[in-house]
C-alpha cells in the first residue's frame, strides 16, 4: 500500500525550532517527528512511501535515507515552487496513479489505525475519505458534517464564529482515488481543503468522513510539539538501560529509558515517565518530572528542577534552575538560579546568564545571550534570522 507525505512546508509557527531544521525533523521523545510517523505507517503496512520535499528537503532524507532502516521503500519528490497540498500530491502523480493511495502531513504525529481508514475508503464509493477526530476548538481546521452513511455533506475550512456548525476537524489525512488527479491543475498553487474537496462536491462526488480513535496532532506549534511528546513518552511502560548508568543513593520511578553513559547523582529523583539520551550527567539533588526528554550528552547541574519539558541534545542546565513545559533547543547554556516558565521556547546555541526569568510563552531566537539577572517578558528576535512566526 501507498502513503504520501508532504513535507513541503517552513514550520514559522515553531520558529526559534524551525531555522536550522525543517519540521517534520523537530525532535520528539530524542527523535524526529517524521521517523516516529513513517515507522507507524510502515508497521501498519503503507511501505511503499512518496514524500513531497521543499524547505531544507535534504534533511528529510538524511534522516530517513531510502527507508529501509524502518521497512519501507521511500521516494522522494522536490518541490521547486510552493504548490499547495493537492498542488504537493499532483507534483508526485507519476508514483500515486496506479491505486488509492493514503496522504499525510509530515508535520503529524498519530497513532491512529489509517490501515482501518484505508479499508472503509476501499469498500465505499466515495473518491476520497476524510479522517474526522473530535476536538474541543476546530477554527483552526476544516470542519465536516457527515450523515449516518459518513457521506460528508459540508465542509468548511477554518470556520468563523457562527460557522462552527460541527466540532469533527479534519485531520488532514485523506484516502484517495488517482482520479483527483483529473482536478488538479498542473504547476499551481491548490490545496485539498480550500480548493479540491469544494470542488468534487460541487461536481456532485461523494467524500466520506472516516471517524478516527486516538491520538494525533499536526505539532503545529510549541503547545501541540509538548502534546506529542506527553503521549509518545506515555506508551513507556516500563524502566530501560541501554549501557552503563554510574547511580548512587537515587531515587527513580519508572518508567525511565535511559541510553548509554549516564551518572545520576545522589539525592537526585527522576519520576516518570521521562527519557535520558546518551551522556547525559545529572548532578546532586535534582529532579525530574513526567513527560520530560532529555538528549544527548546534556549537562543538569545540581539542584535543577525540570518538569514536562524538552531538552535538545548538548544543553546545560545551571544550579537551582527551575525549567517547567518548555522547549530547548541544542547547545544552549542554562545558568544558576534561574527560572525558565511554562511554553517557553529557547533557540539553539543561546546562552542565559544566572539569575534570569523568562515569563510564560516567550520565544527566544538563536545565538542570544541574556545577561545576569534579566527579566524577559517578551521574544528575543536576532537581526540574522527572519522575524515571522505565523503561517505554515
Amino acid at each position: 500500500m501507498k502513503a504520501c507525505i508532504m513535507c513541503g512546508g517552513e514550520g514559522t509557527r515553531l520558529r526559534p525550532l524551525t531555522f536550522e531544521r525543517p519540521k517534520p525533523c523537530i525532535t520528539v521523545a530524542n527523535k524526529p517527528s517524521i521517523v516516529h510517523l513513517v515507522e507507524h505507517l510502515a508497521n501498519l503496512g503503507f511501505t511503499d512511501i512518496v514524500i513531497t520535499i521543499g524547505y531544507l528537503g535534504d534533511d528529510i532524507q538524511n534522516a530517513l535515507g531510502d527507508g529501509s532502516l524502518y521497512g519501507a521503500n521511500i521516494t522522494y519528490v522536490s518541490e521547486e515552487v510552493k504548490l499547495g497540498t493537492a498542488g504537493s500530491v499532483k507534483n508526485a502523480q507519476k508514483y500515486l496513479e496506479d491505486a488509492p493511495f493514503l496522504v499525510v502531513g509530515g508535520d503529524h504525529m498519530t497513532d491512529l489505525n489509517v490501515l482501518e481508514f484505508y479499508r472503509e475508503h476501499m469498500n465505499s464509493p466515495a473518491v476520497t475519505s476524510i479522517g474526522l477526530i473530535s476536538i474541543e476548538d476546530p477554527r483552526e481546521f476544516g470542519i465536516a458534517e457527515i450523515d449516518a452513511n459518513l457521506r460528508i455533506r459540508r465542509f468548511r475550512e477554518k470556520p468563523s464564529p457562527g460557522e462552527i456548525f460541527s466540532n469533527l476537524a479534519s485531520t488532514g489525512i485523506y484516502v484517495c482515488d488517482p482520479m483527483i488527479f483529473e482536478h488538479i491543475p498542473e504547476n499551481t498553487k491548490f490545496d485539498f481543503a480550500k480548493d479540491l474537496f469544494p470542488l468534487l462536491m460541487e461536481r456532485g462526488f461523494q467524500i466520506n468522513g472516516w471517524l478516527a480513535r486516538g491520538n494525533w496532532t499536526d505539532v503545529g506549534n510549541p503547545v501541540m510539539l509538548r502534546a506529542a511528546e506527553k503521549w509518545i513518552l506515555q506508551e513507556n511502560t516500563q524502566t530501560s538501560v541501554s549501557g552503563s548508568l554510574n547511580v548512587k543513593d537515587a531515587h527513580i520511578a519508572g518508567p525511565v529509558t535511559f541510553g548509554d553513559g549516564i551518572t545520576l547523582g545522589s539525592g537526585s529523583r527522576i519520576v516518570g515517565p521521562v527519557l535520558v539520551g546518551n551522556g547525559v550527567t545529572i548532578g546532586e539533588n535534582v529532579i525530574i518530572g513526567p513527560y520530560t526528554s532529555i538528549g544527548d550528552n546534556c549537562v543538569i547541574k545540581s539542584g535543577a528542577k525540570i518538569f514536562s519539558s524538552s531538552i535538545y541534545s548538548g544543553v546545560v542546565v545551571g544550579k537551582e534552575t527551575a525549567v517547567s513545559g518548555s522547549i530547548i533547543d541544542i547547545n544552549t547554556t542554562i545558568g544558576d538560579n534561574c527560572s525558565i516558565e511554562h511554553n517557553t521556547v529557547i533557540g539553539p546555541r543561546c546562552v542565559m546568564r544566572s539569575g534570569i526569568t523568562i515569563h510564560s510563552g516567550v520565544r527566544i531566537w538563536p545565538d542570544v545571550i541574556v545577561e545576569e539577572g534579566a527579566v524577559v517578558k517578551e521574544n528575543l528576535l536576532n537581526d540574522r534570522y527572519d522575524t515571522k512566526a505565523d503561517g505554515s
